[in-house]
Formats: C-alpha cells, sequence, structure tokens
C-alpha cells in the first residue's frame, strides 16, 4: 500500500512538472502573444529580445511536452531549471513567495531528473 501511494505522488509529480512547462509556453504562444514577452524581455534590458523571446516559448513547450512523455529526464529537466532561475532571479527577486516558488519547482525537476 505505502509503495503504491509513493507511486502515485511521484506521477503526480511528474505530470504536473512536464503540465507547468507546457501550459506556460503555450500561453506565452496563444494568450499573451510573442510580442508581449518580447516587451517583457526588452523592459528587463535582455539583449535580442525578440530571439530570446521565442527561445523561451519554444523551450518551455519542447521541454514540458518531453517531460510528460518522460524522454530522457536525466537531461530534459535542466531546460526549465534554467528557465525558472533566471525567472526568479530576474522578474520575482523582489517578491519572495513567488521566488520560492520558482526554487521549489526547480528542486523538484532536479528530483524529477534524478529517478
Amino acid at each position: 500500500m505505502k509503495k503504491s501511494l509513493m507511486e502515485t505522488a511521484k506521477a503526480t509529480n511528474w505530470i504536473l512538472l512536464g503540465l507547468l512547462m507546457l501550459v506556460a509556453g503555450l500561453v506565452k504562444l496563444f494568450v499573451m502573444g510573442p510580442a508581449a514577452i518580447i516587451g517583457m524581455l526588452t523592459g528587463m534590458g535582455f539583449p535580442v529580445p525578440a530571439f530570446f523571446a521565442w527561445v523561451l516559448i519554444l523551450a518551455e513547450i519542447i521541454s514540458g511536452a518531453l517531460i510528460l512523455f518522460r524522454w530522457n529526464l536525466k537531461y530534459v529537466v535542466y531546460v526549465p531549471m534554467i528557465i525558472l532561475i533566471i525567472a526568479a532571479f530576474t522578474n520575482f527577486w523582489g517578491s519572495w513567495p513567488t521566488f520560492i516558488l520558482h526554487l521549489v519547482a526547480v528542486s523538484n525537476y532536479w528530483l524529477l531528473g534524478q529517478e
């Protein structure tokens, strides 16, 4: 019984982590639009914001899908980890609850890659 509960928790974590990136990327692409992401990155002082906006959108969608398919988790998890660390230290530095939540997600991606 205990092992079954642990397997369910791991599967739930894996699915939620995959959806976290996939949904975020799809929202950036279809709801907010790439122009909004370009504007956000421009305001933050990123060089070549149009390029990095598309890199961000595609990285979130692709890494989210690959995580859901459990493809090479040992390596794929580094993409969302990098995205979330950069977001935590640039966008959410002053908002401590959101900053900490980003770091919690990073630690979950790291654990997922260790399986």
